[in-house]
């Protein structure tokens, strides 16, 4: 009896059954599922599903909306901008071509040539002609280079092959490959003839490789002054270019223009202000400070996912003994968040640089066009993601989603009877028709075909020089129209027909 009295005494003071501890465990547990199951569920929620929650208002898509309405004005702006750069540089180079190339006509690009020595020195003095009295021939503002007092010349470059006979009556040559480099330089206003002026200057055409003449001239885009802009300042690095490379007797003339843009040293504008570029380097910082507070509340959403992931890889792993397959962790990473993110990296970047370019600071055009291009592009791309809320729309993203992977390996396969396609044809019709001489242009020549574009050109075009040849060039075309158009297209058309139509009876049946 004493036993059990002090038995009886010990549990009164203690005053916990001994089962209240795992009682008390089990109801922590049930709470701590709950409660995971509650995260989980609120975070795949919409954001108007999130605000009939628990009345979170639904600011990042507010944020998209109106980050989608200034990055739209701000390449609009910049690509007006950018149309006055890219017109000056091809206007320019129109112009280039007039003025030194002799009886040039426009779109004669690919005809232009020269077949007899005589008419070879002739084009050389008319352009060292025409470049010593460009003062009073251009209609432009264009200038020599001028480092310091003195004016940089024009430079005459012949390449040519160190030693050679060629006797073709004989069918014997015996010819050095080395090539030699001999210029000369020819000062502005200086009116001369090559063979007059520079009698030790000989061109020898059985040897001749090329002749570039190169020259840098200077001009001003004037026109952004009307658009408030302050004006660049351009030099034109002019190189024309014969080319006898072949050797067939027709030397090939080209005209290209490197084109750097510097900023202008000394400058007055009178009549205008400074208050407009001043508020477009304004507009450009509130759309920075916008990505920036995207990025931020994407990047915290993205780190919130990756956390709640790996809880509930946790739970998993400890409570039900099973490890979470990577497609459901892939769940919790959202990839319009991460399409977002680069958008907005992008769009800050391109900003930075626009703002630098409307200030004269730099002048990387292109490199500003494909960074606010793309991160536009992306920002409008992730418009989708908020149509997806609604379910007549939501189908179109839930078919690219499905179809993906089966698009990306039927790709794969026809990309494979596509390229021996290009080999083939590249290898076979290259010497008899133009648009099969590079695999660039047999590619572009075959994407058109599976599109019906250009089909009766490419098979008129071909010469029938070769009957084999010939015969070949019709099966060969006719072969791969019928097994991408009729085939391989329509498989493709067939997967995403499939895809869209499960989809279709999958929302149907809920």
């Amino acid at each position: 009896m004493e036993d059990s009295s002090d038995l009886y005494d010990e549990y009164e003071t203690d005053n916990t059954p001994p089962w209240a501890d795992h009682q008390h465990q089990c109801l922590e547990d049930q709470d701590n599922v709950e409660c995971l199951r509650r995260k989980i569920k609120y975070f795949f929620m919409n954001p108007c599903e999130k605000y009939h929650a628990r009345g979170r208002k639904p600011w990042k898509l507010v944020l998209q909306i109106i980050k989608i309405v200034l990055i739209t004005v701000q390449l609009v702006s910049f690509g007006l901008s950018n149309q006055m750069v890219v017109t000056f540089k091809e206007e320019n180079l129109m112009t280039f071509k007039h003025l030194f190339l002799k009886d040039y006509v426009d779109g004669s690009s690919d005809t232009y040539a020269v077949y007899r020595q005589d008419d070879v020195y002739e084009y050389i003095d008319y352009i060292i002609d025409k470049y010593g009295h460009l003062h009073n021939i251009t209609v432009g503002n264009h200038e020599y280079e001028k480092k310091g007092s003195i004016y940089t010349p024009m430079t005459v470059c012949q390449e040519f092959y160190l030693n050679g006979s060629i006797l073709p009556s004989n069918d014997t040559f015996e010819i050095d490959v080395k090539v030699v480099t001999e210029c000369l330089e020819v000062s502005p206003m200086y009116h001369t003839s090559l063979q007059e002026g520079y009698p030790h200057f000989e061109l020898h055409f059985k040897r001749m490789l090329t002749v570039k003449i190169t020259f840098v001239l200077k001009a001003i885009n004037l026109q952004t002054v009307r658009h408030r802009e302050l004006p660049d300042c351009y030099d034109f690095t002019v190189i024309i270019t014969f080319d006898n490379q072949v050797h067939s007797g027709r030397i090939k003339v080209d005209l290209e223009n490197d084109v750097d843009i510097n900023e202008c040293r000394d400058w007055k504008v009178t009549g205008a202000s400074a208050r407009n570029i001043n508020l477009t380097v304004l507009f450009d910082c509130l759309i920075i400070v916008t990505c920036i507070t995207s990025f931020a509340l994407c990047t915290r959403s993205v780190i919130n996912g990756i956390q709640l992931q790996l809880e509930y890889t946790l739970y998993c792993r400890k409570n039900i003994g099973k490890e979470v397959p990577l497609s459901d962790k892939l769940e919790f990473l959202n990839g319009w968040y991460i399409l977002i993110i680069v958008s907005d990296m992008l769009s800050i970047i391109g900003s930075i640089l626009k703002i630098e370019i409307q200030t004269k600071v730099l002048t990387s055009y292109d490199i500003c066009s494909i960074l606010l291009g793309t991160g536009t592009m992306l920002v409008w791309i992730g418009v989708i993601r908020y149509m997806g809320y609604f379910r007549k729309y939501n189908i179109l993203i839930l078919t690219l989603r499905a179809a993906f992977p089966n698009v990306i390996r039927f790709i794969c396969c026809a990309g494979i009877i596509y390229l021996s396609y290009c080999f083939c044809g590249w290898i076979v019709l290259g010497p008899y028709h133009e648009k099969f001489r590079t695999l660039n242009t047999v590619s572009e020549c075959l994407f058109s075909l599976i599109n019906g574009d250009d089909m009766y050109p490419t098979f008129k075009n071909m010469k029938q020089k070769s009957s084999l040849v010939w015969v070949f060039s019709r099966v060969y075309l006719y072969s791969f129209v019928s097994l991408f158009i009729y085939m391989i297209l329509s498989l493709f058309i067939t997967i995403i027909t499939d895809t869209y139509d499960t989809i279709k009876q999958q929302q149907q049946s809920v």
